[in-house]
């Protein structure tokens, strides 16, 4: 097996930390269509991204416990089998409600690849250099949601929103046989009373108790907020609101990506001259102020592409500066329970995302307007948890 700290590891970490990316950007030119195929509403439609994100907020809890215990490699392969079979389940779904129950069993086997990605790259690097390899990771990462959106769209058109499904379902598979002969085991310290309900409680409430752990995850969790919400109603919005093809919603997603592609990119190159925390304050001022550019712009009545996609290019930007800097900050002061702070980090930063986008999802009114009230506050809410939470934290 090629050593843990490989570059051949490094791209294998990427694809298993874009797990959630893959499986909810590649179907989101298909949601319009879904929605009309089934006969349902968009807020029913919705709910097939905001269970997901709230089973993957879940199964993280279980997952660090699990790993911590067990191993990394042992409870990721089990997590990839699952997401293959529960892929294999959407695909021949026959109502919204069953997509929606596959749908959660699908987040339960995806979010093995994250959690585990992050505790590997934490097993194996330093703080300084985890943060710069877990930004490069975000940057490579980037090309999922920059990609997968426009192969959607395109498979949507040429073979119907299942060629989704069918793309994850090979997804899954590929990397479950990359995961099984490349990565060797990086947990070198079993805990063998990590399972233990009494142990599990006590490492999350030493977690929460901590200021600072709580200061980088807020932040990190309003960000992901806006991000997401964006994602949720991002194909309601460009194709049934401005009129977009689906084939062509990818290439405006893609723009929006571009600037999360680029603030990871930043992250790993100046996080280390500039610090980590001046990093998190600069891409929590940026939320801030793109969220509330985009609710002007839509308040005032100006309604095109441009109008949604510059704002949100800079939001998706300053996500990229915030998520890999403060992962890397919550986790490097717990070594020995890595695992377990990786999922309780995961579950805080999913659950937001998934009320925010639920909100989205019912506060939908056919405008760009309720979108981007609920992104404009998420980016005030996590300049507020930097500005009272992290800026006096020690780095």
């Amino acid at each position: 097996m090629p050593r843990p700290d490989s570059l051949a590891v490094a791209i294998l970490l990427t694809g298993l930390t874009a797990f959630g990316a893959v499986s909810t950007d590649l179907y989101l030119p298909s949601l319009p269509d879904m929605t009309r195929a089934f006969g349902t509403s968009v807020s029913m439609a919705q709910l097939t991204l905001s269970v997901f994100v709230g089973g993957f907020a879940v199964a993280q809890l279980v997952y660090g416990p699990l790993s911590d215990r067990y191993g990394r490699r042992p409870v990721l392969l089990g997590g990839l089998i699952t997401y293959f079979f529960a892929s294999l389940f959407c695909l021949f779904a026959t109502s919204i409600e069953t997509l929606i129950a596959g749908r959660f069993l699908q987040a339960l086997g995806a979010c093995a690849g994250p959690v585990l990605g992050r505790a590997v790259v934490r097993d194996v690097y330093p703080r300084e250099t985890a943060a710069k390899v877990l930004s490069y990771i975000a940057s490579a990462m980037a090309l999922a949601p920059a990609v997968g959106p426009i192969a959607g769209g395109w498979l949507h058109e040429l073979f119907g929103w299942r060629a989704n499904f069918m793309l994850m379902a090979t997804f899954g598979a590929v990397l479950l046989a990359a995961s099984w002969f490349m990565l060797a085991e990086t947990n070198r310290h079993p805990d063998r009373d990590a399972l233990k309900m009494r142990r599990i409680l006590g490492s999350y409430l030493h977690l929460l108790g901590q200021r600072q752990f709580l200061g980088y995850v807020a932040t990190l969790a309003f960000n992901f907020a806006g991000l997401f919400s964006f994602l949720s109603l991002a194909s309601f919005v460009l194709i049934d609101v401005l009129g977009l093809a689906p084939r062509h919603f990818g290439f405006a997603f893609a723009a929006v990506v571009v600037g999360y592609m680029t603030g990871t990119f930043l992250a790993g190159r100046l996080g280390g001259r500039v610090g980590v925390t001046r990093m998190i304050g600069i891409g929590s001022m940026l939320g801030a102020l793109s969220g509330l550019v985009l609710a002007g712009l839509a308040w005032n009545g100006i309604v095109n592409v441009a109008a949604v996609v510059v704002p949100m290019s800079v939001y998706f930007l300053s996500v990229g500066l915030v998520l890999p800097n403060s992962t890397a900050a919550a986790l490097a002061p717990f070594p020995r329970i890595a695992g377990s702070a990786s999922s309780l980090l995961g579950f805080m930063q999913m659950t937001t995302g998934a009320i925010a986008g639920f909100l989205v999802g019912r506060l939908h009114d056919g405008t760009t307007l309720p979108m981007a009230a609920v992104i404009a506050a998420t980016g005030i809410m996590g300049l507020l948890a930097y500005l009272l939470l992290v800026r006096r934290a020690k780095v």
